[in-house]
């Protein structure tokens, strides 16, 4: 086997030996400046690698506010298109949202949230409704 380098024949000998993560703990010890000739014994060096620790992304709701003018099936057509509530689920959400002032159509990732509330409301603009959808961390 050919051994690729420099060094002593000890150092040769220890690198083909040895394989992986430890080969980088002998590089790190010659790069630290290891003198080997001065008595001081081996040095040594631990390269940590962190573990990664991955984060649930934060949820946010999305809510439709009630208003005296937009018109409830114009509320249950919304929820059907962009939030893919069937029939009953759309009736029951927009009653909510009648009776109580708000509902809630679901729970998304910032982003997906965001882009549900661009959607609603941009949806009722051009059907000239003053629809109000808001987003809210869970």
């Amino acid at each position: 086997m050919q051994c690729f380098g420099t060094g002593s024949s000890r150092q040769r000998k220890e690198r083909l030996s040895i394989g992986g993560d430890a080969m980088l703990g002998l590089a790190a010890r010659s790069q630290a400046g290891d003198d080997r000739g001065n008595g001081s014994g081996r040095g040594t060096a631990v390269i940590a690698r962190p573990k990664t620790k991955t984060k649930k992304p934060s949820l946010y709701r999305v809510l439709i506010l009630n208003d005296d003018y937009t018109p409830m099936e114009f509320v249950v057509h919304v929820l059907e298109r962009f939030f893919q509530k069937n029939r009953d689920d759309a009736t029951r959400i927009m009653l909510h949202v009648h009776n109580h002032g708000v509902g809630e159509c679901g729970v998304y990732t910032f982003e997906v949230a965001e882009t549900k509330v661009t959607q609603v409301m941009d949806f009722a603009r051009q059907h000239q409704h003053p629809l109000q959808c808001v987003m809210e961390k869970k």
